[in-house]
């Protein structure tokens, strides 16, 4: 039986796995939940879509899962990537109803293939990172939210790249930001038109599925060591780099 809104009963489940899969990740990381859906929905239901069904499957979750975060958070790094995000992200929800659809997909795996690839040969910051580099942090995150909602990976990079961070502040930081910016997009993408009202129906059951994986991911994460954390961490952000190649698409349609 298909989800309402879904073409077939085989594109409807794959999309309930990609649902309980990201929502494994999301609880046990703080982020990755559309770098594990956006390729599979944009497939299935297309991008426009899928970027709304993201927005409506987490947003029950977002501030739920920050709670014990919002104490934890090291307010002097999320603040600014805030202001960056809610400067950006009207730009990138534009720019997910103008520019073609696979240049977009080719500049994001681009840049973040080459961030992630510094990460693994073993680059950090030493420093304290200044109001611009978070700005500007922000900002790349708020323009790939409303291009793709892949505004995780960005911020996953400039966190695991810190050499002070460890994985519980990093996983602090990231559920408060997302709360917070979970609200911004939300009317950025019912203004901008992605938001709609028929796409809940379809958004429903997926929610379920989600729920069922962020408690296993959230579970999880207790068991978690600071190497075990950034391992899993960088192999979701190359995973979803990958699948998210243009090129790719012949294979896995």
């Amino acid at each position: 039986m298909a989800i309402p809104g879904v073409a077939s009963g085989l594109d409807s489940l794959v999309l309930l796995l990609a649902a309980l899969a990201g929502g494994v990740v999301r609880g046990f990381t703080g982020f990755g939940f559309a770098m594990v859906f956006v390729p599979t929905a944009s497939m299935t239901v297309g991008p426009a879509m899928a970027v709304s069904l993201i927005w409506l499957i987490d947003a029950p979750f977002a501030f739920p899962l920050a709670f014990k975060s919002f104490p934890r958070a090291n307010w002097r790094e999320v603040a600014p990537l805030l202001i960056g995000s809610a400067a950006a992200l009207p730009v990138g929800a534009l720019l997910l109803t103008t520019l073609d659809r696979d240049v977009a997909r080719w500049m994001i795996a681009i840049s973040i293939a080459a961030a992630l690839s510094a990460l693994v040969a073993g680059w950090r910051y030493r420093s304290t990172p200044g109001a611009p580099l978070s700005i500007s942090v922000g900002a790349l995150s708020g323009l790939y939210s409303g291009l793709a909602q892949l505004g995780g990976m960005p911020l996953a990079i400039f966190w695991l790249g810190s050499q002070t961070g460890d994985a519980r502040s990093t996983r602090d930081n990231m559920q408060v930001f997302f709360a917070l910016t979970t609200v911004l997009s939300g009317v950025v993408f019912a203004f901008s038109g992605v938001l709609r009202a028929e796409h809940v129906w379809t958004a429903l059951p997926l929610i379920a599925a989600y729920g069922v994986g962020v408690l296993i991911g959230v579970k999880s994460f207790g068991f978690a060591t600071e190497r075990s954390f950034r391992r899993i961490a960088y192999a979701i952000i190359a995973i979803s780099v990958v699948i998210a190649l243009p090129a790719l698409d012949p294979w896995l349609r």
